[in-house]
């Protein structure tokens, strides 16, 4: 467990956020916040001086533990007994200035339904639930594959009855959003449709690591890249594209958009930029020193008909609510992943100095 830091008062555009000096007032909460994208926000928070925040998550025999090392938090607690501590005293917490709940199973190929409802669906509606009803700042986890096999339109106020997820996770997600909108809860929350995203403290995740990491250990293990082979006229092998975000840029975004009060609704966040796996490859092999062997290798039968040939996300909504900061280039977070990261083992908060440009967040006053 953490020790907590020196109590401060601090805000966010006049709002109270963290602990005042005699009592708990205006704690934050993150769900999902050992994970890959949580463990990040934890972090960025941290840079701008926030330590008053819970952390849910659950650990299970995995080793996600090692990112909350370098972390500052007041409180860890396993998922469920945060979803009973809520359930048996609500008020447990004191008062809460602001939830991202990005705790979710995040597996794309997980079939089991009922869990699937259960966690992402349920779960979401008991913590949004509890959140609202204490007058905070709600912020949570969407996805991009709420837009199934769309290739292009891929925009915020599309009628949500016309997507069609291609996944039991994309549905899951769909399903909360969809329970939000009937709710009448988008003019007072956040959500966020989070595209590829890739880069440190992603290790746990197996399977749905990202390219970026699976890349890195072909190379070691064979010296070379596979790739899927292409089957629709007209796109070579690996120019199929996708929209590639940096972890880092989306902990920023994030943290910006659930300390921005009248940023509301449904936003995309991607890069807003499309590149082809060829060149995810090629910047792997640029970050190790190495020459590019790519290879291309059947697709299996089972996913050649759900397979997106091309997903970008439209950001214009994101801009429009006052980020303006540049995205993190495929390269330049291709390169600082792989030699700040996978090269050493470090866990984000762990490197070195300089292994990350600071980005404006919250003010803090002392």
């Amino acid at each position: 467990m953490q020790k907590r830091a020196r109590r401060r008062t601090r805000t966010v555009d006049g709002e109270l956020l963290s602990s005042a000096a005699n009592g708990r007032a205006g704690r934050l909460v993150v769900t999902g916040g050992a994970g890959l994208i949580g463990s990040a926000v934890v972090w960025e928070l941290n840079r701008a001086g926030l330590d008053d925040i819970v952390v849910v998550d659950r650990l299970g025999t995995s080793e996600k533990w090692r990112h909350l090392v370098p972390l500052r938090f007041a409180d860890y607690l396993d998922a469920e007994e945060f979803f009973a501590r809520l359930a048996a005293q609500p008020d447990a917490f004191g008062e809460i200035a602001g939830v991202f709940h990005l705790g979710a199973c995040s597996s794309t190929t997980e079939r089991d339904a009922s869990y699937l409802v259960a966690n992402n669906v349920r779960r979401s509606q008991e913590i949004a639930r509890w959140a609202l009803a204490r007058g905070a700042r709600f912020t949570y986890a969407s996805s991009a594959a709420t837009y199934g096999a769309r290739e292009h339109d891929m925009r915020e106020d599309l009628d949500p009855h016309g997507l069609r997820p291609l996944t039991m996770y994309g549905y899951s997600k769909h399903l909360f959003d969809l329970w939000m909108r009937r709710e009448g809860l988008r003019d007072r929350t956040v959500a966020i449709k989070y595209f590829n995203v890739y880069g440190p403290n992603e290790d746990h995740k197996g399977a749905m690591r990202s390219v970026v990491a699976k890349a890195f250990e072909q190379i070691a293990d064979k010296g070379t890249i596979e790739l899927f082979k292409s089957y629709r006229e007209g796109i070579a092998d690996g120019e199929q594209t996708r929209d590639f975000l940096y972890v880092k840029d989306a902990a920023a975004i994030t943290v910006y958009l659930g300390r921005t009060p009248s940023a509301n609704g449904i936003f995309n966040v991607g890069s807003g930029v499309e590149r082809n796996w060829r060149d995810l490859a090629r910047a792997v092999f640029a970050a190790l020193g190495q020459p590019e062997r790519i290879g291309y290798v059947e697709m299996p039968e089972m996913l050649r008909g759900k397979y997106q040939y091309r997903t970008v996300a439209t950001i214009d909504r994101l801009r429009a609510a006052g980020w303006t900061a540049p995205m993190t280039t495929l390269e330049d977070g291709v390169t600082d992943y792989v030699r700040n990261y996978l090269m050493t083992g470090t866990v984000l908060g762990s490197e070195s100095a300089g292994a990350s440009s600071p980005r404006p967040t919250f003010s803090a006053t002392r």
